[in-house]
């Protein structure tokens, strides 16, 4: 099925943070381009906009993004939301998911085929992975909520492929850019589209010791996690001073 108006909608996972460019605004790139330049090559003439921001919540992404995507009239529109509300120390998974649907519906009621989308399973990665059950009980509610509206569902949880961590920036939060080009075959795969996407080759993994591996989580703990942590309590957000990379339907570039 050729789309020809696309819209990404969400936060740092759809803006393409880990993903860098620095000829492009906010300096990323990220799966929705490569998705939105796999479907012009299929079918030229797409327009592709991205209104998606680093650090955003679900109730900014909804009160922020919905709306101008609808005017938009988009035959195709991504959305995930939710992330960073998990990372929060209190959430209310039933109440987060339960927003999330009527903006899913919303966005299904214009006849967009739309896509929603599982979180990654954090299980192996130190710090994140104490919340693993947080991230499997919003997952289990997400696929409720794409059988209950009828849209297309990416099961990132499902995707095996990112317990290699070259498919993760050094950050370990965010998608690196083979990360980032294994979800835009994910996302074209779901939704059945023709595409050329390859997964991108990756340079061998290092072999190191124990005592390497502790001074690189030491080295990740005070150049991530500390600023991060220091965000929350500040109620800053990486996003704050950013506005969407695309904020109108335009070509692909």
């Amino acid at each position: 099925m050729p789309f020809s108006r696309f819209v990404a909608l969400g936060d740092s996972f759809t803006e393409g943070v880990g993903d860098p460019d620095p000829n492009l605004p906010n300096g990323v790139r990220g799966w929705a381009d490569r998705l939105a330049g796999a479907l012009d090559r299929v079918s030229p003439g797409l327009q592709y906009a991205n209104l998606a921001i680093r650090g955003r919540k679900l109730a900014g992404i909804l009160d922020e993004q919905i709306e101008p995507a609808v005017a938009m009239k988009p035959d195709l529109v991504t959305i995930y939301a939710g992330g960073n509300d998990l990372l929060r120390p209190k959430v209310d998974i039933d109440g987060l998911v339960a927003r999330y649907g009527e903006a899913v519906g919303r966005l299904a009621a214009t006849g967009a085929t739309v896509a929603v989308f599982t979180a990654a399973d954090p299980g192996s990665a130190p710090v994140f992975g104490a919340m693993r059950g947080r991230f499997a009980l919003y997952n289990e509610l997400v696929r409720a909520m794409a059988d209950e509206h009828g849209v297309t569902l990416v099961d990132f949880w499902r995707l095996r492929d990112y317990e290699d961590e070259r498919l993760w920036d050094v950050d370990r939060l965010h998608m690196s850019a083979a990360g980032h080009q294994r979800m835009a075959i994910a996302v074209a795969d779901a939704l059945g589209v023709e595409h050329d996407l390859e997964p991108m080759p990756l340079t061998p993994l290092a072999v190191r010791t124990r005592a390497e591996r502790r001074a690189e989580n030491l080295a990740w703990t005070r150049a991530h996690v500390a600023p991060w942590i220091k965000r929350r309590l500040t109620g800053r957000s990486s996003g704050d001073l950013l506005d969407p990379r695309r904020p109108e339907l335009a070509p692909v570039d």
